[in-house]
Formats: C-alpha cells, sequence, structure tokens
C-alpha cells in the first residue's frame, strides 16, 4: 500500500474510533494540556509507551530516542532533551517522570558490545548510547557470569537507572524532587513474555 495511504487510513480509522467518540476529551484538549506523566521510552516501533501503559490524549508528555536515555544537564550539547525535561517540569508541573526500558533493545546490546578503547564507528549512535557506560560498567563487573543476552537484559534495567540519575542534574529537576512536586520512575517493559515492572527511584 502507498505509505500516503497507510497513514490516510490510519487516521481515518483514529477519527471513526477515538477522535469522533470522545468530542469532549478533545475539546478540553484544544485549551491546553496538563499531564501528570512525562515518559522517557526508546524509540523502537515495539515499545509505543501510550500504548504500553495506556495513556490517553493529554495524559503523557513523551520523549522517544534511542534506548530512551536521559544524558546530563548540559544545555550546549543535549539542549534537545533539557528542553523537554524544562518544558514539562517548570511550565507543564507534571507530577511523575518515568523512564521506560524494554526487552530485546537495540540501543542497549549496542553499549554492551562496544569496544574498550572507547572507539566508535558511526556518526551518532555509539557516543549516544556510551552515556549509560556506567551501566554497562556496573553490569560487566557484577555479572561477568551470565551470557551476552543475560548481561544485556540486566543493562537495560541498570540504563535506566543511569537516566534517573542523570536527570537529578537538572536543577528544576532536582528542586521540584526535593519540594516532593516530583516523583522519579523507572520502568521495564518486557514484550518477550508480556509482563512489566516499576519501581520508585531512590533519591
Amino acid at each position: 500500500m502507498d505509505p500516503a495511504q497507510v497513514m490516510k487510513s490510519g487516521f481515518e480509522h483514529f477519527k471513526k474510533e477515538v477522535y469522533d467518540k470522545k468530542p469532549e476529551v478533545f475539546k478540553a484538549l484544544a485549551e491546553g494540556q496538563s499531564p501528570k506523566f512525562m515518559v522517557f521510552a526508546c524509540s523502537d516501533s515495539r515499545v509505543c509507551p501510550s500504548h504500553v501503559l495506556g495513556f490517553q490524549p493529554g495524559e503523557a508528555f513523551v520523549v522517544r530516542n534511542i534506548a530512551n536515555i536521559v544524558p546530563p544537564y548540559d544545555p550546549a550539547k543535549y539542549a534537545g532533551v533539557g528542553a523537554a525535561v524544562e518544558y514539562a517540569v517548570v511550565h507543564l508541573k507534571v507530577e511523575n517522570i518515568v523512564v521506560v526500558g524494554h526487552s530485546r533493545c537495540g540501543g542497549i546490546d549496542r553499549l554492551m558490545s562496544h569496544k574498550d578503547d572507547g572507539s566508535t564507528v558511526t556518526d551518532f549512535i555509539d557516543d549516544w548510547v556510551k552515556i549509560c557506560m556506567p551501566a554497562r560498567n556496573k553490569v560487566m563487573e557484577a555479572h561477568s557470569d551470565l551470557t551476552p543476552a543475560e548481561q544485556c537484559t540486566k543493562c537495560e534495567k541498570e540504563a535506566v537507572n543511569v537516566s534517573l540519575k542523570n536527570l537529578l542534574t537538572y536543577p528544576f529537576v532536582k528542586k521540584a524532587t526535593q519540594n516532593k512536586t516530583l516523583a522519579l520512575h523507572g520502568g521495564y517493559y518486557d514484550f518477550v513474555h508480556g509482563q512489566f515492572e516499576t519501581w520508585t527511584a531512590q533519591m
């Protein structure tokens, strides 16, 4: 099917089954948004957070990138992520930030196979996933007896904790958590076994 037709058919289905059946919801959304959640999720086509977690339009402010990574505060280097976090926390005043990792993550697999000499062979991917190098190092040290696949699963979860820690380097995030107006949560979606687990970051 023609790509344009695929999108058109998808929208027609959405309009008929969702938009037209909930006019009051979309009328309210036309006036603004006040989501309670900000979600960091992977760009992986298998893990759409709105589908997995059942968020409806207006309920979650979502950022998706390779390996659902939150980089540390750096206005010069990571302005895209920083702008999203600032807008969610300072302007939308979300009450929860959730970082959701997932099974069979290609970004984490790339991180786990990274050369120890620090060299890179991609324009963007290697430098990006290296943000979670502390997770890789922790897993390699603590679980050297596991298979590569098992180590990757461990790292998929540990990388979430690195991102949660990085969130606290953003001054407005740290202030909001100290004021108890914002909570940070980790999540892990195992689409192989149909399971989801969550944990709250320890400040």
